[in-house]
């Protein structure tokens, strides 16, 4: 009888969703050599070639992708079954690993954390601001509990299989111009076409951010638009405004929360252009813990909603 060890399974499936040893080793904080010995341990345990050479590296053998799958169904039932052993307990436990964007992480995450700590102190969050894109395996696999991402008006993400995404917070895009700009002074609403000769900020190629910033000049300006300067931080992206008079477009809640006197915020004239945060999370059973974060964070996002965001001019 073949007994199998759900901690090498779990290294398998990380293997399947991640591609690399390397890769496997990096997200659960291994060496390369431990997660190779392990999976060797599972072909010993199973009876079967898992791995096979491929160039430099190793692929999946027919076995191989044949127990990742049942690897998959296991693992996601020992997953229901510790939810619904705690949730017969009277006291929220566990540790929910969280992650999201960076403006999300600031105005969502750290206060829920502290929220869930008068709240639930039995409960550890973990926080870790990264991108969608980039936490997708971790998700699937379990070892990341829920992101926060985004997007924007025009450029809905994917829904990939496997996952659930919710409505957590609608905000509109904001105009930042530097107070000295031409068209800062009346203080109304600035249109698209008339920042033409501009240069820009933006995100970096390839995100949402930059490709909203692109897209939106394309089809509501009719111009390309400079992008001279790229940060997906957003501070970034303001000190330019302040310090090289670059013009930025910009979610509210990524503005300062009080008014500062080296940027002009304006709205878009004419348009109305916005950010949706998602969040996002496997499907299935929520433990306890998973589901007293997700409430405190849908909290958060509705103060925010209610008490106004951005910044002023």
């Amino acid at each position: 009888m073949v007994t199998l060890d759900l901690r090498r399974l779990r290294l398998l499936r990380e293997f399947e969703e991640r591609g690399t040893l390397g890769a496997v080793a990096a997200a659960l904080d291994y060496s390369p050599s431990s997660v190779s010995q392990q999976l060797a341990v599972l072909e010993r345990e199973v009876g079967a070639r898992l791995l096979e050479k491929a160039g430099r590296g190793v692929r999946l053998t027919d076995a191989g992708r044949l127990l990742a799958q049942h690897a998959g169904v296991l693992l996601a039932a020992a997953e229901a079954a510790t939810a619904d052993l705690a949730a017969l307990g009277g006291e929220v436990r566990g540790t929910v690993r969280a992650g999201g964007l960076q403006s999300a992480t600031r105005r969502l995450l750290v206060p829920a954390v502290a929220r869930m700590s008068a709240l639930h102190p039995r409960v550890r969050t973990e926080i870790t601001e990264i991108e969608l894109e980039q936490a997708l395996p971790g998700l699937r696999l379990g070892t990341i509990d829920l992101v926060i991402s985004d997007e924007y008006d025009g450029h809905p993400r994917p829904r990939p299989a496997g996952l659930r995404f919710a409505l957590l917070h609608e905000e509109p895009l904001k105009l930042v111009l530097p107070p000295g700009h031409r068209l800062a002074g009346p203080g109304g609403p600035v249109a698209l076409p008339e920042l033409r000769d501009e240069v820009w900020t933006a995100s970096d190629r390839g995100t949402g951010h930059h490709d909203m910033v692109v897209g939106s000049c394309r089809s509501i300006g009719g111009y390309e638009p400079d992008v001279r300067h790229r940060s997906s931080d957003a501070d970034v992206q303001l000190e330019l405004v302040r310090t090289t008079g670059a013009v930025a477009l910009l979610p509210a809640l990524t503005l300062p929360t009080t008014q500062d006197p080296a940027l002009a915020i304006r709205d878009v004239a004419g348009q109305r252009l916005g950010r949706r945060l998602v969040v996002v999370r496997r499907d299935g059973p929520s433990p306890p813990a998973l589901t007293a974060f997700l409430a405190v964070v849908t909290g958060q996002a509705h103060h925010l909603g209610t008490a106004g965001n951005g910044g002023r001019t």
